[in-house]
């Protein structure tokens, strides 16, 4: 399967997934919850790694919570303004302060032993090696 066609199809499920959800009163692990905010990504492979780039300015590395499995990434934190403005201070309010998470499903099994994660300039980036597809475990049948 293309990745086009992956991410074009996990869309799909997820909106099916979602009417479904809401429909049985069910929460999406995969959302962020209320009240939260939502970081935009970028998700793309080279030949050896799958990689996720989000900016997340505000937050430093030790504020991030990534968690990884085999399929899916999860990355948590919370931007907290530097100094407190009264609310009637303001002329506008775009920026989002507060908790925020992300969960990105994964196209392919890939071997979160050795996923890497580093920030420069406000850029979160995490590698995530790809699981050789040729491996092939092979057990014995015990009698």
């Amino acid at each position: 399967m293309a990745t086009d066609d992956f991410f074009e199809e996990q869309l799909g499920e997820q909106l099916d997934a979602d009417a479904l959800l809401a429909a049985s009163g069910g929460e999406n692990k995969t959302r962020p919850k209320e009240g939260e905010g939502q970081l935009t990504v970028d998700v793309y492979q080279t030949n050896e790694e799958i990689v996720i780039k989000s900016t997340i300015a505000g937050v430093t590395a030790d504020g991030l919570d990534i968690s990884i499995a085999s399929d899916m990434v999860t990355i948590k934190g919370t931007r907290s303004p530097e100094e407190k403005i009264k609310q009637s201070d303001y002329y506008y309010r775009e920026l989002y302060w507060g908790p925020f998470s992300r969960s990105i499903i994964l196209p392919e099994e890939i071997d979160a032993d050795n996923a890497k994660a580093s920030m420069k300039n406000g850029v979160l980036t995490i590698k995530l090696p790809k699981l050789a597809k040729s491996r092939i475990k092979r057990i014995k049948v015990s009698s």
